[in-house]
């Protein structure tokens, strides 16, 4: 039986993924979203690390999309798993099962190991009642079903049931020890033994007075060693190793044994106890290493049982924790974004050498989750991406949409291969290996190399890391120098890109880059071509509509001169 199973990364031979960077990340603005799905800084980045690992493979992200669909669709199931996972989650947590199993494991530690198993068991028998009482359609939740199945009907689990119970109703039994000790001379204690283990604890107080009768009447000292019943007798050390050296340590002792592991007060007044030998162990931990040792039968018997059960297969049931919650939050918050009237559609991943990509009616989630933006004040565009429109140079006036747009893009590759529905009213896509963003860069990070030289380098590792399957998104690339310099070396990295097949969305306001199309398509031998996109103006205004056309001119200039007052009637206006 396999050991280990995963409803977010299925088994398929010939598998690869590749790490899309925390940079690209942020400048897709998907940090923004993992936020607003959870607020824990775990489960965030439980949902950055799905959605930058990426594979081209669409087996994989259907297989996600099929589970999603399933913890969207039964809500009854995402209840049930939130609670059981919550319990699991506090046993990880705040139990001690992650601590290995010591030789010199204490017995406090061994019965609460006790304790946690059984909850990993009943935990186990709810998670299988809960798959089997929902008819779940995925592939993910299926194996996930039959791997639970094989956990609970394989003969170990079933052993393991039985041990545990019983060794519950034996350790919940012992209320009490009997301890003998040896005397010298000079009432000083020479060794000590286990006389028994009893179900009932001592209620008799009077441990002094017993004493003194037996010490003042010669009728009251037992002749010889005998024991009024079975005496099970083990030395388990020497005067010199116990920490109490005088009569008065040793009636303080017996007066502690009497009465042992019965109340927590009694736990509290042992760990109290000075210790009267600053060169020997402490006298509480000496009491409970003692029970540990002389308790052999049981104690000996818990190791065993625990060390065989350890790495069962709950382990990896409780280790899907993570994986659960992803879907459970990413449930929840495509629930929330619909209630609103927002549309948010099932992607459908394909393969086919001449189709990679057809958006329709797609926005950028992040307007919804940072802002008040409503579903009426949303603009979707379409988008295709196809061997005539492999690589797209968008222009249009500053602050028309443009980065939203590239965002947006970027999204929904990386929110459709994690299986979560996607902003739009339908997406069909071949899934990218990888998401490479080149984005303007923080001035801080441009000291050493300056700016174009920065941009230079930055493109150069993020070309030489793309293929054919991968997904470039650039936003002003090459921008910071003078346009000849930088029209120059955007040219060159365009006809490079198509060269390799790169599917890319080039944002920039180097409108002759785009009046250059034909001139770019017919210097490369490749089937893949470049096209105009532009975001199209209505008498000035930002429509925030994207559209396959030719650039607008100098809408660009003239709004980068109206935004710093640059322009005549400003200049003059304010002479």
């Amino acid at each position: 039986m396999e050991t280990e199973i995963s409803i977010l990364f299925p088994k398929i031979e010939g598998i690869k993924y590749k790490q899309m960077s925390s940079v690209s990340f942020h400048d897709l603005g998907l940090d923004s979203i993992c936020e607003a799905i959870s607020n824990d800084t775990r489960e965030q980045g439980m949902i950055m690390s799905v959605l930058t690992t990426m594979c081209d493979d669409p087996a994989v992200a259907s297989y996600r999309s099929e589970v999603f669909e399933d913890m969207l669709n039964i809500p009854s199931l995402r209840n049930q798993m939130t609670d059981l996972l919550k319990r699991i989650r506090t046993l990880k947590d705040f139990g001690i099962m992650r601590k290995e199993v010591g030789k010199q494991a204490g017995l406090w530690d061994l019965m609460h190991r006790i304790e946690e198993i059984s909850e990993y068991i009943t935990c186990v028998e709810e998670i299988r009642d809960c798959l089997n009482n929902n008819n779940v359609k995925s592939q993910g939740l299926k194996d996930l079903k039959a791997y639970v199945e094989a956990v609970y009907s394989n003969s170990s689990f079933d052993s393991m049931k039985k041990d545990i119970s019983e060794l519950k109703a034996t350790t919940k039994s012992i209320q009490s020890v009997t301890i003998g000790i040896n005397l010298n001379p000079r009432f000083e204690a020479k060794s000590i033994g286990l006389i028994s283990v009893n179900d009932t604890p001592f209620v008799n107080s009077g441990i002094v007075s017993n004493l003194s009768r037996a010490l003042s009447s010669k009728d009251q000292l037992n002749e010889g060693n005998e024991w009024n019943g079975d005496m099970h007798f083990s030395q388990v050390g020497r005067s010199e190793n116990l920490p109490f050296k005088n009569m008065q340590s040793l009636a303080g002792f017996m007066t502690m044994a009497s009465n042992p592991f019965t109340t927590s007060q009694m736990r509290q007044t042992l760990i109290n106890v000075p210790n009267q030998d600053s060169g020997t162990e402490s006298f509480p931990y000496y009491v409970n290493q003692l029970a540990t040792n002389l308790l052999n039968i049981t104690a000996r018997k818990l190791k065993d049982i625990l060390v065989n059960y350890m790495t069962v297969s709950v382990v990896s049931i409780a280790n899907l924790i993570p994986e659960f919650m992803y879907y459970i939050h990413c449930a929840e918050f495509v629930e929330k974004l619909r209630s609103k009237g927002y549309k948010l559609c099932r992607a459908q991943a394909i393969v086919d050498k001449d189709f990679t990509m057809k958006a329709v009616g797609a926005y950028n989630i992040k307007l919804i989750t940072n802002s008040s933006e409503n579903s009426e004040s949303i603009v979707p565009n379409d988008l295709d991406f196809s061997d005539e429109h492999t690589v797209y140079i968008l222009t249009g006036a500053n602050r028309g949409g443009k980065t939203t747009f590239t965002q947006a893009i970027g999204q929904l590759f990386a929110l459709a291969q994690g299986g979560i529905p996607v902003p739009a009213e339908s997406f069909t896509y071949a899934p990218v290996d990888c998401i490479y963003t080149h984005f303007p860069a923080d001035e801080d990070k441009t000291m050493d190399l300056g700016r174009l030289g920065e941009e230079c380098q930055r493109f150069k590792e993020l070309f030489t890391n793309c293929t054919s399957s991968s997904l470039l998104l650039l936003n002003e690339t090459f921008s910071t120098t003078s346009f000849e310099e930088g029209y120059y070396i955007a040219k060159d990295s365009v006809r490079a890109i198509l060269a390799r097949k790169i599917r890319t969305i080039y944002n920039t306001h180097m409108h002759k880059i785009a009046r250059d199309i034909d001139e770019l398509n017919s210097s490369v031998d490749s089937k893949a071509k470049a096209a105009s996109l532009i975001v199209k103006t209505d008498g000035g205004k930002r429509s925030f509509e994207i559209v396959v056309a030719k650039p607008e001119g100098q809408s660009y200039a003239n709004d980068i001169a109206s935004k710093y007052g640059v322009t005549y009637d400003q200049l003059t206006k304010s002479n």
